[in-house]
């Protein structure tokens, strides 16, 4: 197992824009870093708000070592807290979703109401003061309808995104959006690898027949490096959508951390369909047409997210291992949208489930062969992977700042 110190040297080692070592793709002490340095540090994508949509709604998440559990209060404010009882250490909750009337410890009864007060613990003496013993909290935001949790003490910085996000997805009303479907695989592979494949689509002609009806694998489309600077399609996309009231020119984070811009999706396609045509019969929010294309949302490390006219997709990746990694996809639609009348079940997912599917075959045979000996990291196309030098560069580059030996060390 690397190291801090290992995983720091190899980092500062690799060779800019080119994929990194086997190690940082498989290592177990490589994995455990990564949880400290990123995943325990960062602000991570929960869950769509609307999956909370009633006081007791709760949604359970695994982040490295950390059992969280999201839940909207008696108040309507969604809360997250450490899933773990403050008596003996007992999981609150097991279940991955779930509505309760108060957080109940099923070993002991310790009873916690929803804004996580201890409110019964039998038999525990005169001297005991319930007050000290509320669970303990986790930072938690709500951006515009997706929620987002950070397990740091002092969490990063996040106006600047909640400013952003607040004005991009206004239009798709994700406060009066319900659950349509949720999907959750694991992929053989780092969350790194599902993050890169994710972060070009290179390989979405020869892999992702369904998807390629409605979405360009043309790299000139994703070529954007301001809000007036795009391809000729995506330009022209901007115009009409922005003269309809849609924010959709492309905003990003210095550092790439995240990213927003509405694309169209080909020959006027209006959904992610089979047919092209959109799933759900009643627009989401103040959607104003059909072919809206898409509202492509990512933040590293952990999501990314298409906003259409009909629907909206939110995904989630969690780390399981070195070599394991969790896939949440989420599919909404308005909430008065009824299945059988307004849309199809089979019509509103199949192209992402399969999608899902071909992705995780490519990551796990691209983990496959980093395992190997003979594997050594190989460059990237400035055309086809600049989203994934993007990606590689915030990893190293956060990593080594948050690895790098402090004066005294060094001095040492």
């Amino acid at each position: 197992m690397l190291s801090q110190g290992d995983t720091y040297a190899q980092i500062r080692s690799r060779k800019p824009d080119f994929s990194l070592s086997r190690e940082l793709y498989a290592d177990p002490g490589v994995y455990q870093t990564d949880l400290e340095a990123i995943w325990y540090k960062e602000w991570i994508f929960a869950v769509p708000a609307c999956e909370l949509a009633k006081p007791g709604a709760y949604a359970t998440m695994q982040v490295g070592a950390y059992p969280v559990v999201v839940i909207r209060g008696k108040d309507m404010r969604i809360r997250a807290f450490h899933n773990v009882c403050r008596h003996r250490g007992q999981r609150l909750c097991a279940k991955v979703s779930g509505s309760t009337t108060n957080l109940v410890c099923p070993y002991h009864q310790w009873t916690y109401d929803l804004e996580g007060k201890l409110i019964f613990a039998r038999d525990m003496g005169e001297d005991f003061n319930p007050q000290a013993f509320g669970l303990k909290k986790v930072h938690c935001v709500d951006l515009s309808g997706v929620i987002y949790i950070c397990l740091a003490a002092v969490p990063p910085p996040i106006a600047d995104l909640a400013k952003t996000a607040m004005t991009y997805l206004a239009p798709s009303g994700l406060g009066d959006a319900k659950v349509a479907f949720t999907s959750s695989i694991i992929e053989n592979g780092n969350w790194k690898l599902v993050i890169e494949n994710n972060r070009e689509c290179y390989h979405c002609g020869g892999s992702h027949p369904s998807l390629c009806r409605t979405f360009s694998d043309n790299p000139k489309m994703g070529a954007m490096d301001g809000p007036h600077s795009a391809s000729p399609e995506i330009l022209e996309h901007w115009d009409r959508c922005e003269a309809a009231g849609l924010p959709s020119r492309f905003v990003h984070h210095p550092a790439f951390q995240w990213r927003l811009a509405r694309i169209p999706l080909l020959n006027n396609a209006e959904s992610y369909t089979m047919s092209t045509k959109a799933a759900v019969a009643r627009r989401m929010g103040t959607m104003p047409f059909n072919d809206a294309g898409s509202l492509l949302m990512y933040h590293y490390p952990n999501t990314w997210n298409h906003f259409l006219g009909d629907h909206a997709i939110t995904f989630r990746v969690l780390p399981v291992s070195a070599t394991q990694t969790e896939v949440t996809t989420t599919w909404l639609v308005h909430k008065d949208a009824v299945e059988g009348v307004d849309y199809d079940l089979k019509t509103l997912t199949e192209v992402w489930l399969a999608t899902n599917d071909e992705d995780r075959q490519v990551v796990e045979e691209n983990q496959k062969g980093i395992l190997s000996p003979a594997y050594e990291p190989g460059p990237y196309s400035p055309i086809q992977e600049e989203g994934v030098i993007q990606f590689v560069d915030w990893y190293c580059t956060l990593m080594a700042d948050r690895l790098a030996p402090q004066p005294a060390q060094a001095a040492e």
